[in-house]
Order: C-alpha cells, then structure tokens, then sequence
C-alpha cells in the first residue's frame, strides 16, 4: 500500500474492509454501508474489499445499499473477484483474481479501514496482517485489540489499572465439561440475574439474561455456540452509558465524546441485545446522557483512563454501568465500534461537534500520522 512519500497530490487512498468470518459478518457490512456513503469523495479514492463469511478477500462494488442491514435483509459479503493481500513490505500492492482472466494489479492504497467485528479481524488478527505488510491502519494495534476483544483477559487489564469492574465469572471449556458442579456454584455466588456472554463476541451476539439455576446451562450452552470460552457477570441494576474516544493529535491525550446512552423503549426487550440494537427498532439514542455532573466527570476521567491503559490507538467507545446506588462501573471496551445508523460512536461525536463526514476523516488523519513498526 503506500506512504505517500513521493511528494503526490493524488487522492490519499482507503482501503475499506469489512464483512469477515464472525457471526458479526452482517453488522460489519452495514458499518461499512454507513462509511461507504459519509466518506468525503472529494479526499478519498475508496476501494471497497470484503471478506466473505468462507475467509475469501472479494472486490466488491461501490455501493452502500446492498450492505445495510434492516429487517428481512441480512446483508453478506459475496463475489467472484478475489483479492490477493501483500505478506510483506517488500510489494505492497494489491492484486485482483478474475475468473478466465489475468492478475491485475489494484494499485497500492494508503490507509486501511478495518470495519470488522469480532473474531478473525477486531481481534488482533487482521492488524497483525497489516504489520506485517508495513500498512497504515485505522484503529487500535495488535496486542490492544486481542486483549480488549477477550472479556476475561481485559477485566485483568482494568483491574490490575485500578478501574472498577463488575463481579465476574471465567467459565473455560475444560471447566465447562469436567467442573461444572463448581462451575455452577460460583455463578451461583453472584447472585440472580448473570449475563453470560461470549468471552470474545460483540453485538449482543449470543448473550443470555439468566434469572434462576435452571436456566444457566442453556445459556452457556448458547454462549458456546460462538466462544468456548464463556464470562458470567452478575447483573447490575441501573443504567449502561457510553464515551466514544478517539486518540489524541500532536502527542495529545485521548479526547472523549459527551456520554450517551442507548435507551431501549420497547419493553419486549429484557436487554439491549441484537434485536433490540439493529432491527426491531426500539432503541432510542440519548446524548448527552441524563446522569449528574460529577457522574459524567467520573465517567469521561474513567473512559480516558481505560482507553491508555488499553493501549489503544485511533478510537474505542467505552462502556460503563451507572448502578442505582450510584457506583460508576467499567464493563468494556469496543476497540472497533459500530458505524450504522444505530451505532453510538458517531452519534456521539456528532453531538460533541465532529459530523459523521468529519469523524471519518479524522479517523483516517490519525492513521496516516501513525508510525509504522513498534510505538
């Protein structure tokens, strides 16, 4: 891909990926949806590559519709032109397979935005792929991403900072299959209602509200459907509220959003899960979020907080409980947000006065600043 060292007036060039092989495939493409019809054209050459849910690179045409997701429409990743990504610094441009007909170069971009969601892309692996290649990319590097997609692995992170975290169960698939009596009595000692959820999911995929014994098997059950590896959390009763940060310029330190809040105001929805998120509608966008001021100071400091010692880069959005007893608890970090419609990350910038168009290129800017190689 390239780093523009020539001196060009060309377009910088963005390399827009998405789709991928978790079950989060469809959300992806309609993050990548939004970005295809907010990215500034006047700026940017924008190359379109999906990744099919069978691990295939595609070319896929330059066009939003047939990615957003809405009911009765589950947009996935489909072609016949494959993508060959570079392995090495050394030739860094991309290739396109057309079936019965020769290579043909694509040309080098400048920047890759990596719009993926979960598993085998927000965790580490696609980022360790573009370091490889010596590619500028938006977001956070390697070590951040893996770390804050597993559950478990970044309530250590968070509670050897000092951040407070909510009371938690690891359930690993030895344990699972050959300690369950345990297993069960410490999910037990959290008390009722648990959340159980993938350890390394997004997106409410897979996610179960447990109120009662009987019900925590198949819940786990489901949860394993996604992850072999499973967290149990104890519920907390209150309010969940988000910070959207984005790395800082010059040197900086991160800049936070407003906190927002994503209300569910359907009461069919015991939680915000998939349904609730991306197509039944029923969620309402709150920003600013309606908590006090010296909430909404305790939850900006903790987001900032998080975020560094994360080690991220780019963005995160941060996820927090806002207990009815007045505790400010840290859930989690999402190092690649949503971009849809119904997604927080951009909307609250948007009441924080960056525009959708605007954030997307400051995205893209904090990319293109980033030096290659260990930082």
């Amino acid at each position: 891909m390239s780093d523009q060292s020539d001196g060009s007036s060309r377009k910088t060039r963005v390399a827009i990926v998405f789709g991928g092989r978790s079950a989060e495939h469809a959300v992806s493409c309609s993050t990548a949806a939004s970005v295809l019809a907010a990215i500034d054209r006047d700026k940017y050459d924008v190359v379109p590559i999906g990744i099919a849910p069978d691990g295939r690179w595609v070319l896929v045409a330059d066009d939003p519709e047939p990615l957003r997701l809405a009911p009765g429409h589950v947009p996935v990743v489909t072609g016949t032109s494959d993508v060959l990504v570079p392995l090495g610094s050394a030739q860094r441009s991309l290739t396109v397979l057309d079936p019965g007909q020769p290579p043909r170069e694509l040309g080098e971009v400048d920047v890759v935005f990596p719009l993926l969601h979960g598993p085998f892309g927000e965790d580490g692996t696609i980022q360790g792929l573009l370091e490889l290649a010596d590619v500028r990319y938006v977001g956070s590097g390697v070590t951040s991403s893996a770390v804050m997609m597993d559950k478990a692995f970044m309530k250590l992170v968070f509670s050897a900072a000092g951040l407070p975290i909510v009371d938690h169960v690891l359930v690993t698939d030895r344990q699972w299959r050959s300690e369950r009596p345990a297993v069960e009595a410490a999910v037990a000692a959290l008390g009722w209602p648990v959340f159980v959820k993938p350890a390394r999911s997004g997106s409410s995929i897979g996610i179960s509200r447990v109120t009662s014994p009987d019900q925590l098997a198949d819940a786990v059950e489901a949860a394993r459907l996604h992850d072999p590896k499973v967290v149990v959390e104890a519920g907390v009763h209150g309010r969940e509220i988000e910070c959207a940060v984005l790395g800082g310029r010059d040197g900086g330190p991160p800049r936070p959003s407003r906190l927002g809040e994503a209300v569910v105001v359907e009461q069919s929805h015991a939680f915000y899960d998939f349904e609730a998120k991306y197509l039944a509608g029923d969620v309402a966008l709150v920003c600013p979020a309606d908590v006090p001021d010296e909430v909404a100071a305790e939850m900006t400091d903790l987001a900032v907080r998080a975020f560094e010692a994360a080690g991220c880069e780019g963005l995160a959005r941060v996820d927090f409980f806002y207990a009815d007893d007045g505790r400010v608890i840290l859930n989690e970090i999402n190092t690649m947000p949503g971009f849809t419609p119904s997604s927080m990350y951009p909307y609250a910038w948007q009441h924080s006065g960056l525009s959708y168009p605007e954030l997307i290129d400051e995205l893209v800017t904090l990319a293109l600043e980033r030096p290659l190689g260990l930082r």
